[in-house]
């Protein structure tokens, strides 16, 4: 699992490359090397600085509007960067492959080596939770199956760790809800969350027209990996295709990725909950698509 932050500075380099060896998402090679950046087959508007209004739907489909205050629509409306934007790490540097995206999306990653794949879809949730006021319901477990609350951090509890699978949470801090201290928060969660928490605390979607934006398609695992769905369109058939975001390994910008194996679509995706395999731009899925209780 990945740890907590403790005090002593050369422990914490330790447990920090540990946690990245163990839990970080890793690039699926073995199946599949990334195929360049194909052609756009959508309309992307330069100066738009939402999702919905970046990316345009493919031909003969419509953006679905999603229920007002839920995730999904959270998702759609999520603020972009600049168009053309490149993925940054968390030491504030482009990464090497700059291919495989469209759009990133306008959040810090922060400066440590925390805010990786299961992590970032965290971030997303976490931050529609804390827009929305639903502050009860922003609490995340670890990979080790404890559960940390944002409730108990503002109110100055932290998590200690004991042994590799066993944290104490102790009274250490004065109340703070802050932002800031909501950010600190989240670092933390990052540090001990991963694919294999987040698999276990969401639900499996079992039939296609129950899909929608907010849904993740994850691979659980050391490593693992997840992408979140953060736009649905649909045509006069009820074909649905949808797009999907990440953020990866090292710490970077949340992004969305293009579909390099799908030139008519891209960069939208087809989802199907019976198919066993699911290629993304940097990944092989086992198809395992979930849904946030």
């Amino acid at each position: 699992m990945k740890r907590a932050p403790i005090h002593h500075p050369a422990f914490l380099i330790i447990i920090l490359l540990f946690s990245f060896l163990i839990t970080g998402c890793k690039e699926s090679k073995t199946k599949h090397e990334a195929q360049g950046s194909p052609g756009i087959a959508v309309t992307i508007n330069p100066n738009a600085q939402t999702i919905k209004q970046r990316v345009s739907p493919p031909k003969g489909y419509q953006w679905i509007t999603e229920p007002q205050n839920s995730f999904g629509e959270y998702l759609q409306n999520a603020p972009l960067k600049e168009d053309g934007s490149p993925i940054l790490s968390y030491t504030g540097q482009p990464i090497a492959n700059q291919s495989n995206h469209i759009a990133v999306l306008d959040y810090d990653i922060g400066n440590k080596d925390l805010q990786q794949c299961a992590d970032a879809v965290i971030r997303l949730n976490a931050e529609y939770l804390y827009q929305q006021n639903k502050f009860d319901e922003i609490s995340y477990q670890f990979t080790n199956g404890d559960t940390f609350s944002w409730n108990q951090y503002k109110n100055g509890i932290r998590p200690q760790l004991i042994n590799d699978n066993t944290v104490n949470f102790v009274q250490s801090a004065g109340f703070n809800d802050s932002y800031e201290a909501f950010r600190k928060y989240l670092d933390i969660i990052f540090m001990y969350a991963g694919t294999i928490s987040l698999n276990r605390e969401t639900i499996p979607v079992q039939r296609n027209e129950d899909i929608k934006a907010g849904d993740i398609l994850i691979t659980p695992g050391s490593p693992g990996h997840v992408v979140v769905i953060v736009g649905h369109a649909k045509n006069s058939a009820g074909k649905s295709v949808y797009l999907l975001a990440e953020g990866y390994t090292p710490a970077q910008s949340i992004h969305i990725i293009n579909n390099p194996e799908n030139k008519t679509l891209n960069p939208w995706y087809e989802l199907d909950v019976n198919k066993p395999e699911t290629h993304t731009a940097r990944y092989y899925f086992y198809t395992n698509i979930r849904a946030f209780r």
